[in-house]
């Protein structure tokens, strides 16, 4: 089985180009890189030791045009795919092999008000006094929107 689940933020903002797919429509073709936290750090390394791997990913087609759409430099995402190697010669003559994740799947790891900045994203609000609740530890149901809740 080859399937791989990465959580990390974008180095730069994704590389669009469009091709011609098999049915003569355009694809969109995204390439980005994802910097992943290592869970460990070596021991005795020193401080410039690299903590993060950077991944080389590429998205095909929808998933190619919702990177275009939403996905920019520093954006923390999670994804799911296929690691995919090939090789190429470059204009050296030199055998060049590569290794990248096909993103099958991508969602948004955080908000958009995490990381200190909102950005008139949704905002959660705040939580109730513990002088609201009840004896039991639950909060009272403000008289008014009875009939408004999804429960009874």
């Amino acid at each position: 089985m080859n399937k791989v689940i990465l959580m990390g933020r974008l180095t730069r903002d994704p590389d669009i180009r469009y091709s011609n797919s098999q049915t003569g429509e355009q694809m969109a073709i995204a390439r980005y890189t994802v910097a992943v936290d290592r869970r460990f750090a070596r021991r005795n390394a020193g401080d410039n030791q690299q903590n993060a791997d950077f991944i080389s990913c590429v998205a095909f087609g929808r998933q190619g045009e919702f990177a275009e759409k939403y996905l920019k430099q520093g954006t923390k995402i999670a994804l799911t795919g296929r690691i995919q190697t090939g090789s190429y010669t470059n204009k050296d003559g030199q055998r060049v092999y590569t290794t990248e994740v096909v993103v099958e799947e991508q969602e948004f790891a955080e908000s958009k008000g995490a990381g200190g900045q909102s950005q008139g994203g949704y905002e959660p609000q705040s939580a109730p006094a513990p002088e609201d609740a009840s004896a039991e530890g639950f909060m009272n149901i403000p008289e008014g929107i009875e009939n408004d809740l999804p429960f009874k």
